[in-house]
């Protein structure tokens, strides 16, 4: 299986990023020696670490001096001869200045990371403590705003759960109310149907056993005429029949009953 790829950035590990350093600046240096052997090239190789230290390879004989001389004046008789050898020192110094502030914030970085702080003396550290002390302060503030942010949104999302929530509740107790009426609804109807039946089965009955045995015709109201009916109506007098109807009546009560007209 090949090698995967490699991610390009910086090691943060010391021991892994020296290792590295060594087995990378070595290859380079053989890779510079094969290709000034192989193709008659004349090669110099400047390499310094983070530490300052310098490594070179050249692979002319006259030494890694001739061949910066003749880097430079090479570089030289491309650039605009119409640009002064002052323009060219200014430009000069201007970079070195800009490559020494490069280097300061690259061991300031370090620093805070803390990395190659052996070497820093008290004043040195307390100073980095300082600055140190400056930024958790300023990482601590910014961390309680976006916290406090964070809340502020979580609170108004809990209020509009509530709100959505308590119109579901209410909703839900307007349809169990409506289903419980209409249970009760079909409830009632049901017992009012049953109450029908009864009361038509009852009269059933009651007319099934008035069938069965109907009344005495002596009972009650209706009593046997007896005579000649005719006769009677024919010749009616009502002073008799009233005295009769006393007398009958004040007979009945005496013996101790009453008509059944009278009842």
């Amino acid at each position: 299986m090949g090698r995967g790829k490699v991610e390009l950035k910086r090691i943060e590990n010391k021991i892994n990023r020296q290792v590295t350093f060594a087995k990378r600046r070595n290859g380079l240096l053989k890779k510079a020696y094969e290709l000034s052997v192989l193709c008659d090239a004349e090669i110099a190789l400047l390499i310094f670490s983070n530490r300052g230290k310098l490594y070179e390879f050249c692979s002319s004989p006259s030494g890694m001096a001739k061949t910066v001389e003749k880097y430079r004046k090479h570089s030289y008789a491309t650039m605009d001869p119409n640009q002064s050898a002052k323009d060219l020192q200014d430009k000069y110094q201007d970079y070195l200045k800009l490559k020494s502030r490069v280097e300061i914030l690259q061991h300031s970085q370090r620093h805070l990371l803390g990395e190659e702080i052996a070497g820093m003396g008290v004043n040195e550290l307390e100073q980095l403590e300082h600055q140190v002390d400056a930024s958790l302060k300023q990482i601590r503030s910014r961390k309680a705003r976006a916290m406090l942010d964070q809340l502020s949104d979580l609170k108004t999302k809990e209020e509009m759960l509530l709100e959505t929530n308590k119109n579901l509740r209410r909703k839900l107790e307007e349809s169990d109310a409506a289903l419980t009426q209409s249970i009760w609804g079909a409830s009632s109807a049901g017992e009012h149907s049953h109450q029908q039946q009864q009361q038509y089965h009852q009269q059933q009955q009651g007319m099934s056993s008035y069938q069965a045995n109907p009344p005495s015709q002596e009972a009650g109201f209706f009593r046997p005429l007896q005579g000649n009916v005719a006769l009677q109506m024919s010749h009616y007098n009502p002073g008799v029949t009233n005295a009769n109807n006393s007398a009958t009546t004040s007979q009945n009560v005496i013996n101790g009953f009453f008509p059944g007209w009278m009842v």
